[in-house]
Order: C-alpha cells, then sequence, then structure tokens
C-alpha cells in the first residue's frame, strides 16, 4: 500500500462539480436530482456488502469508491442549492460520533454493551427531541421507514424485545412460522383472495426475519447466499443440458428437476 495519494478526495469533489456543470458537465449527470440517485445509492451498499462476503478486497476497494461517489454526489447537489456540502456532511457525522461515544472521548463508563446500548438509544431519542420532532414515548420511536422492510422488521423485532415481548427461543417462533404458512395454505384453498394472500404472505415473512432473528441470521446475507446458490445451479443445468445437445426450455419439468438434483450432486 502506497504512503502517497495522488488522488484526493478535493480531487474527486471537484470532478463531480465539474460533472454537474451545466455548461461543461455531463448531461446525465446534470439531470439527476436526490429521487433519482436514492436507487443508485443504495445498490452501491449492497455492491459493498457483496463484496465482502466473496472476500473480494480489491472489488471491496472500489465498490467503497462507487457508495463515496453517492455521498459526494448528494452533497453536490445539496450545495448547489445552498443546503449543505460536503464539509457539513463529514462534520455532521464527526460531531455526533463524538457525542454518542462519550465512553472513548469523555469520562463516562458503561458497566456493559447493554447498558451502552441503552444509553445510545437514549441520545438518540434526545437527538429527536433536540430537532423538534414530536415526542414518541413508544418502544418503536424513531425507526425508519426508509429502511428496506427485512431490515426495518428486525428492528420493530428488537426494539419490542426491549419491553419483553419477544419468544424466549426459536422454538416457538417456528411453530408461529408453520401456523403462518397454514394460513397461507388456507387462502389458496379458499379462492386465493388477492388482499388476504398479501396479508398473510407478509405475516410468514414476517416470521422469517423473527426466526433469522433469533438464529443470529443476517437476513440480508442469508437471502444474498440463497440468490447466489440458485443461480449457480440453474446455470450449471443449463450446461448439462447444453452437454446433451439440447436447451433447458427443451425440458419438461420432471427433466428440469432431474437436472437441477444432477446440479446439487455436482457440488458435493
Amino acid at each position: 500500500m502506497s504512503d502517497v495519494y495522488p488522488h484526493s478526495l478535493d480531487e474527486l469533489l471537484a470532478i463531480m462539480a465539474r460533472l454537474r456543470d451545466p455548461e461543461r458537465g455531463c448531461p446525465w449527470d446534470v439531470q439527476q436530482d436526490f429521487a433519482s440517485i436514492a436507487p443508485y445509492t443504495i445498490e452501491e451498499a449492497y455492491e459493498v456488502a457483496d463484496a465482502i462476503d466473496r472476500g473480494d478486497f480489491d472489488d471491496l476497494r472500489d465498490e467503497l469508491g462507487d457508495l463515496l461517489l453517492q455521498v459526494v454526489f448528494h452533497a453536490q447537489m445539496a450545495a448547489e442549492q445552498g443546503r449543505f456540502d460536503f464539509a457539513d456532511v463529514a462534520q455532521a457525522i464527526s460531531a455526533k460520533m463524538i457525542r454518542r461515544h462519550p465512553h472513548v472521548f469523555g469520562d463516562v463508563q458503561y458497566e456493559n454493551l447493554d447498558a451502552q446500548k441503552q444509553a445510545w438509544d437514549e441520545l438518540k431519542a434526545a437527538e429527536r427531541v433536540a430537532r423538534g420532532e414530536a415526542h414518541d414515548a413508544s418502544a418503536l420511536a424513531g425507526i425508519s421507514h426508509g429502511l428496506p422492510e427485512w431490515k426495518r422488521a428486525a428492528k420493530l423485532q428488537q426494539r419490542a424485545a426491549t419491553v419483553g415481548f419477544d419468544w424466549p427461543d426459536h422454538r416457538p417462533v417456528l411453530d408461529k412460522l408453520a401456523e403462518e404458512i397454514d394460513e397461507v395454505r388456507a387462502e389458496f384453498d379458499a379462492g386465493a383472495d388477492p388482499a388476504r394472500l398479501e396479508d398473510e404472505i407478509g405475516d410468514v415473512l414476517f416470521v422469517v426475519a423473527n426466526l433469522a432473528r433469533h438464529a443470529g441470521v443476517d437476513f440480508s446475507r442469508a437471502l444474498r447466499h440463497a440468490n447466489a446458490k440458485f443461480e449457480r445451479r440453474f446455470r450449471r443445468m443449463e450446461q448439462l443440458a447444453a452437454d446433451a445437445g439440447g436447451s433447458l426450455a427443451a425440458h419438461d419439468l420432471l427433466a428440469q428437476e432431474q437436472l437441477w438434483q444432477r446440479a446439487k450432486q455436482d457440488e458435493r
């Protein structure tokens, strides 16, 4: 790793300012706004997580750069509107980290991690009050609606658990999951009303998120691994079909299932 940095953050900020220049910039970049860039910001965060899952640190370096670019992009657009700039963003997060870690930057001491977490939540609540947000005494206060829904489900469950509303372990969660699946089956048997199915399948997904929480499994990472496994096996099915001189689409479902089992066996 070189100690010399030929490209600085200042250069990146200057590049983004040039890209957004109405006269000399990139037409696509100039057209963008906060709403149009937000999906890319979310996508880049997931690509960072994917690189970490794969243990690909060269790719992680690049993906972190892409994610940093998203922060710079939003800050540049805000600066153009006279709202804030990148320096304000950096100052705000620095101040927040110092404020929320009095045990590191001050003389506060916590007995254990649980006490530290409770203090963290109390500090966040005080910040909401300081911003003028209406006081919300609920244990669920402050959970963002902008989170991916699986993540919001996990946070809702975690907060409910702080006041004792939680299963003692994974076993009753599995029982609840079986109950919810039975209710989905009953809706199909009753005629599969779309609204009712949406409600019941939502309950299944909520319980699955709870099960992952009790198992100490990251829901998103588990699903990414399942997606990768399906893609790997499906591509192997396609290859097996091609090796036999045909296409996967030319096989009926029974033959495709046999190829699926072969793909699974090949992995072993």
